[in-house]
């Protein structure tokens, strides 16, 4: 939707144009409703000592003391309306009812202490059937500045008949939570009510925790309606309008390989399959900064401009010029902006079904193929472990890769048994004669300290083989340990590291670090074994 769709109204008296807070326990007469990026940076920049201005024209906006998510202080209120549906345990801590009221209470008592207040009212997913009205309420201008980047942007007719949101998001994040609360383990709460829709953020200031609450709604509400929610970029064919699905954990090229000249981006991060095909279900997108230069990330670079947020950088006070390379305040620097600030992205940001899905995985360990094709019960094997895995860090005495699975490439959001999902995606897979692809975007030749990265462009002319059918056609050949089928050649890809083994200079070594994957993935499936098929169980890696 384009940027100057957005209406800017400032409400005071709380409700002379049928905008009411009062009702919700909001008594503050200064409320600023959807106001445009321009005011939104001027009163940044002169109330908020937390914010300057680049010099490319974005906003620099702080976090505070918590520059990444909070996953362990995040609760789900247990209640007997969606009891049974919640995968409750260490992604779903629960809390009752009084301790949700209480931290709500403590949120809008904060609240009511500002002297002007922000609201976002906007959409959640660009499908107009299955869309759910979101509504922001914070005291930070940059707050207020991220969430109408994220969410997709009413036109003025739509903000005028917007009436009661589906959801709410109380953000109080400046104020800590009290930890004598039962059920608190730190000053940062972040609580969701599925009953009531409703979100309360205590202690944490940075923006990404009510991106990733709007998520987590929408990963409850639209299974409901037999929608899948994917923690995916996708992107779409020029000509047919058929989409292509890229799941991957942080590190894996999710973001990178979405960014393809020769296709329309729908989105990086978040989307839904419904009964129509894709829609994303955000209207920004919020990429990693470190690093970034015009010559690695050109899309990415030209977007963080006026307009956009840039979170948690480190600038020069004289020039205002940004250095993506100084993580002296965090290594997770952000950058969001609006969609259509990226060149060939599609607005409305919706495509056809999708003839791909790509599961992307940096196996640090060296033992998978760069690409394998996966039959439907491989496919939700591999969907729930969500495989990765990470190379050594500084730590003294660390020295070999670390596994990491995250069920359904995005564990932290899920409010379903990863199952619920997989299932979901089978079905669709099914109907819609989706090819689903495990790329190894991590090592080949031995594991790291032994082995090479695999090259980027390898990478990309096995996702374009993907995209064009090339591949699909192509003669397979079963891995022996991992079950997957192995394609024999790939256009513009050397022949011999598609199969793995014969890349390595130890034939022996391969087989003893295959082994101890095989391992690790029959140990982390366990806990799900239960809620799956038995032809599910008996898809994953076998010695």
């Amino acid at each position: 939707m384009p940027q100057d769709s957005v209406v800017s109204v400032v409400e005071t008296g709380n409700s002379p144009s049928g905008f009411d807070l009062k009702k919700f326990g909001i008594t503050v007469e200064d409320i600023r409703r959807n106001l445009a990026p321009a005011e939104l940076y001027t009163l940044a920049i002169r109330e908020d000592p937390k914010c300057a201005m680049a010099d490319s024209g974005a906003l620099i906006a702080y976090s505070g003391e918590k520059t990444g998510r909070s996953p362990k202080d995040k609760r789900i209120v247990r209640e007997p309306a969606s009891e049974n549906d919640v995968w409750w345990g260490n992604i779903n801590i629960a809390i009752d009812d009084d301790t949700f009221n209480i931290n709500l209470e403590r949120a809008k008592d904060y609240l009511n202490t500002r002297k002007k207040l922000y609201v976002v009212d906007a959409f959640a997913g660009w499908d107009p059937e299955t869309r759910i009205k979101i509504r922001v309420v914070c005291s930070r201008p940059y707050h207020a500045l991220f969430m109408h980047i994220m969410l997709i942007r009413p036109t003025a007719a739509e903000l005028a008949n917007f009436g009661e949101p589906d959801a709410v998001i109380y953000n109080a994040g400046q104020f800590p939570a009290n930890r004598h609360t039962a059920g608190m383990t730190s000053k940062t709460s972040v609580d969701l009510c599925l009953a009531r829709r409703e979100m309360v953020i205590l202690g944490t200031e940075y923006a990404g925790e009510m991106k990733k609450g709007v998520f987590t709604l929408m990963n409850y509400y639209m299974p409901k309606q037999g929608v899948l929610s994917m923690h995916c970029s996708a992107t779409a064919d020029k000509a047919t309008g058929r989409s292509s699905l890229l799941f991957g954990l942080s590190g894996t090229g999710k973001t990178t390989l979405s960014a393809d000249p020769n296709r329309l981006l729908i989105g990086d991060d978040e989307h839904c399959w419904s009964n129509n095909g894709i829609f994303n279900i955000e209207g920004g997108c919020y990429a990693k900064a470190i690093d970034l230069t015009p010559q690695s990330e050109p899309e990415i670079f030209q977007a963080l401009r006026y307009g956009a947020v840039l979170e948690n950088v480190v600038f020069d006070t004289k020039t205002h010029h940004v250095d993506f390379h100084d993580t002296s305040i965090t290594e997770n620097t952000r950058g969001a902006y609006p969609i259509e600030f990226i060149q060939n992205a599609k607005i409305p940001c919706v495509a056809g079904h999708p003839t791909d899905a790509i599961f992307l995985t940096c196996d640090a360990y060296g033992v998978l193929p760069p690409v394998s094709r996966l039959t439907a019960a491989q496919a939700m094997y591999h969907y729930i472990s969500g495989y990765t895995a990470k190379v050594a860090g500084t730590e003294m005495g660390v020295t070999e890769p670390t596994a990491t699975f995250s069920p359904c490439f995005g564990g932290p959001f899920l409010v379903w048994h990863p199952s619920r999902y997989a299932h979901l995606l089978a079905a669709k897979m099914l109907e819609h004669q989706t090819n689903v692809w495990l790329v190894n975007t991590g090592w080949s030749g031995g594991a790291f300290g032994t082995g090479a990265r695999m090259k980027l462009k390898i990478t990309r002319a096995i996702v374009d083989a993907i995209h064009n059918g090339s591949l699909a056609k192509v003669p397979t050949i079963i891995d022996p340990v991992f079950g997957i089928a192995v394609p024999t050649s790939c256009p513009n890809v050397p022949t011999e590291i598609l199969q793995p083994r014969n890349t390595w200079a130890d034939p022996a070594a391969y087989d003893a670090t295959a082994k101890k994957l095989v391992g690790l993935f029959t140990e982390n499936f366990k806990k799900y074994a239960a809620d799956v098929s038995p032809d599910v169980c008996a898809a994953g890696p076998r010695l």
